[in-house]
């Protein structure tokens, strides 16, 4: 007990990191605290206080949070900072960012989603702001700078580097790895050299055109991460409790299903607005066509089908051998003078060919 004090003095007290040990102290303590007692309401403990429903509005945990550190803020700019303060109001500080964090999906979504699969997003915002914390009390900083260092072009050098990182690996859709490697360069390098995850910013600019690439990104999302991804919702379940599953006629249910048809209606009309430009451009084409083809005169320069309906005629013929060579069939059509198809009464020279198109 003697040895852990002495570390303390020397530490945190001498190093003048009491305030950031008790915000860290708050946080954890606030955090611990609420979801214990979420889980006892949840659970309809009859000696647990219930919710805080006063004239039968409920009131979320959040708004006390925000009362503390509206509490802390202010409070520290208040007393200049000064001791015995400056430890009271960073207690204050830590408790109001356990509360607020912890309805952090809440805000996020603008829905109670706390018992949802999207409430998940609280815990990870805890866990990231407990971690940034601490790595702040053992003396990492952001970025890997020191401070009283001299300015340096090498340091700087890293900086920049590790912040180039840190952004590649969060667009791969590694949150906590970029997250992290902010605090600890070099783990963020790591990230930004790997494959991204298949449903990431990175992937769907990069992986389009490389399909070797994606399909490992997919293989190594469907063996690694998965695992992973089983593992981390083992341990929330275990910290924060499973979410609830819903039921199909719940209102939730019905809302992310009215969001869905409305994703798909829209992809519908954009895919039918598309093909409605496709079918107009290729009627502007015809008719253009068309336009130019009224223009040709035939050899002789007379007769009923001399300048009006060569180009068409020709347009329909050529569609109908593109159409006997896919098919493979045989074809009997006119031959003309000028290529087109006329009557056998009008045009008495007329002969009629038959030959069979191949493949």
């Amino acid at each position: 007990m003697t040895t852990l004090l002495d570390s303390y003095r020397e530490h945190i007290v001498n190093a003048h990191k009491q305030p950031l040990f008790l915000l860290l102290v708050g946080f954890i303590t606030s955090f611990v605290f609420i979801r214990f007692s979420v889980r006892m309401i949840r659970a309809q403990v009859r000696w647990w206080p219930g919710n805080v429903t006063p004239g039968g509005l409920h009131i979320h945990h959040m708004v006390f949070g925000l009362g503390f550190l509206l509490l802390g803020g202010i409070g520290v700019f208040a007393t200049y900072g000064g001791q015995p303060w400056m430890d009271w109001f960073g207690l204050a500080f830590g408790i109001g960012c356990g509360l607020v964090l912890d309805e952090f999906a809440l805000i996020l979504h603008l829905d109670d989603v706390y018992w949802g699969e999207q409430g998940r997003k609280s815990v990870d915002a805890v866990i990231f702001g407990i971690l940034f914390t601490a790595l702040l009390l053992i003396g990492y900083v952001p970025l890997g700078a020191s401070p009283g260092e001299d300015t340096r072009w090498g340091l700087i050098t890293v900086i920049s580097v590790n912040t180039l990182a840190s952004v590649i690996t969060l667009l791969k859709g590694k949150v906590w790895t970029g997250l992290l490697g902010i605090m600890v360069p070099g783990l963020s390098w790591i990230g930004a050299v790997r494959l991204a995850r298949p449903s990431s910013p990175w992937a769907r600019w990069r992986y389009t055109t490389r399909p070797r690439r994606r399909a490992r990104a997919l293989r190594r999302e469907r063996l690694l991460h998965r695992r992973a991804d089983r593992a981390r919702t083992w341990l929330f379940d275990l910290i924060a409790g499973a979410p609830d599953k819903v039921p199909a006629n719940h209102p939730a249910a019905h809302r992310v299903a009215e969001r869905m048809a409305a994703r798909a209606s829209a992809h519908l009309d954009a895919h039918a607005a598309r093909a409605l430009a496709r079918r107009r451009a290729r009627l502007a084409d015809r008719r253009s066509a068309a336009a130019a083809g009224a223009t040709l005169q035939s050899p002789a320069g007379e007769g009923p089908y001399a300048a009006s309906t060569v180009g068409p005629v020709r347009s329909h013929r050529a569609q109908q051998r593109r159409r006997t060579v896919r098919a493979g069939r045989s074809r009997t059509y006119g031959v003309g003078p000028t290529g087109l198809e006329r009557r056998p009464e009008r045009h008495p020279r007329l002969r009629t060919h038959t030959r069979r198109i191949h493949r």
